[in-house]
């Protein structure tokens, strides 16, 4: 009979640029019982047909990884003779991973997950985790208020964000901001610009990445306390001392339908509705029903995000573009953001359809996202996109463009309409989410 445990067995890694890479460092880099083949690509653009490199991948991967659309999955696992597929990315309903199982297991393939236990990382320092259980609940946000809750004890900061690696794998591995030059010389895309910016200019020590084990070991060494800020609804790659998740009462129901924020709601020690200021009370009402009811052991807390404009009497009577956060309409599923909510509240008469005008890859993007309707996406991965989005903007026919992205768009492109900016900010107005950071829990809990 085969001695199975003498076996190397052939593995593809299904991701996006995140999750993917993070499971290959940690459990599958030096594991002399796998030999990765191939990683997948999905949701972000421009990553398929790129090597995850050399440098990173470690002297088992001489070449590197190839990284191939997720299209050829099949095609892989037959000219690999493969006989695992990983699934690693987020924000994908529980139909949509089952559907990729399908296909994995229709080619021959087993199809597995890797858990908290095989993935998390421990730290020396005490860890405040920041998920979601869907991309645009609020998450960066509340990870910002809570930063400065704990500045405010003097404690020191470090900020790790959940990879956004759209650059140079490479020169991205360890990657470490404390001042917006940093970010400029980095080459940031919008995207990224989003998650990093409002942090440093809040005074926050951010890391990001690839490689997190020496991002861990990094921020470790200049801070008294880390804060994982999630991405999409990932769970996170360090193991928290507290676990805090997001739930949005305008996606209600979606808390247990997609994967893996359903781990995280599972996981939480605190879970946060946020939005209820603007948010149907029922659905609210709904929401903690179904989270009580999922992880009774949880500390529920209600807060709101109110919405900030630089001149809201701009809007009156105004034909509208609105530009919402791009991750959060996209994969996120939202048909609108921050920017709908207060062109409606503020009196807009119409919203202007930017699909008409829309160029290059955003043509693409409105083709995969066909519920947007009334919203331009702000996508931004790279500098094509950027391109584009501005072009898009010059194209359209209105009378005031609304900003309700993270960053302000109007340092990065010109925008010759006039133009007003959302913001909104994480309101914990109980209290009791700042009472539960007053004595982090001991260290050692299991993941």
């Amino acid at each position: 009979m085969e001695n199975r445990a003498s076996v190397v067995a052939n593995v593809v890694i299904m991701g996006a640029a995140g999750r993917d890479f993070h499971n290959f460092n940690v459990f599958f880099r030096g594991h002399p019982g796998y030999r990765v083949v191939a990683f997948t690509a999905a949701q972000i653009p421009n990553i398929a047909g790129r090597t995850y490199p050399a440098v990173l991948a470690g002297d088992r991967y001489p070449n590197g990884v190839p990284i191939v659309p997720e299209s050829e999955l099949e095609r892989v696992i037959a000219s690999h003779a493969v006989d695992q597929v990983i699934f690693a990315y987020s924000d994908l309903s529980h139909e949509a991973v089952m559907h990729r199982a399908s296909r994995a297991l229709a080619a021959g393939a087993d199809f597995r997950f890797l858990g908290p236990r095989s993935t998390m990382l421990r730290s020396t320092k005490p860890v405040i985790s920041v998920c979601a259980v869907r991309t645009g609940a609020g998450k960066s946000p509340a990870a910002r208020k809570i930063a400065g809750w704990l500045r405010e004890r003097g404690l020191r900061v470090a900020v790790v964000r959940h990879p956004m690696p759209y650059g140079d794998l490479a020169e991205q591995a360890v990657q470490r901001f404390a001042t917006l030059e940093d970010i400029e010389r980095a080459r940031c895309t919008i995207e990224e610009r989003e998650e990093y910016e409002p942090h440093v200019q809040a005074g926050d020590l951010l890391f990001a990445g690839v490689d997190y084990e020496r991002i861990l070991r990094l921020a470790e060494s200049e801070a008294d306390v880390v804060l994982w800020d999630g991405g999409n609804n990932d769970f996170p790659f360090y193991a928290p001392d507290l676990e805090i998740v997001l739930v949005d009462p305008h996606r209600a129901g979606d808390e247990e339908r997609y994967f893996p924020g359903e781990v995280n709601l599972l996981r939480a020690d605190a879970i946060v509705i946020t939005k209820t200021d603007t948010a149907d009370p029922q659905k609210v009402a709904a929401v903690r029903r179904a989270v009580m009811t999922a992880n009774p052991d949880a500390r529920v807390i209600e807060s709101t995000m109110p919405l900030r404009l630089e001149d809201a009497a701009a809007v009156r009577g105004k034909r509208v573009l609105v530009i919402e956060d791009g991750p959060t309409v996209t994969h996120g599923g939202m048909a609108y953001g921050a920017g709908v909510l207060a062109a409606r509240l503020y009196g807009a008469t119409s919203l202007v359809d930017p699909r008409p005008v829309a160029v290059g890859s955003l043509r693409e993007t409105f083709r995969a996202h066909p519920h947007l309707e009334g919203v331009l996406p702000a996508m931004g991965y790279g500098r094509e996109q950027i391109h584009d989005l501005e072009q898009t903007i010059e194209r359209a026919d209105c009378d005031l463009v609304l900003i309700a992205t993270p960053v302000d768009l109007r340092r990065l492109l010109r925008i010759r309409q006039p133009s007003c900016r959302v913001q909104y900010e994480f309101e914990d107005g109980s209290g009791a989410l700042r009472g539960m950071l007053a004595t982090l829990p001991a260290k050692g809990r299991p993941a």
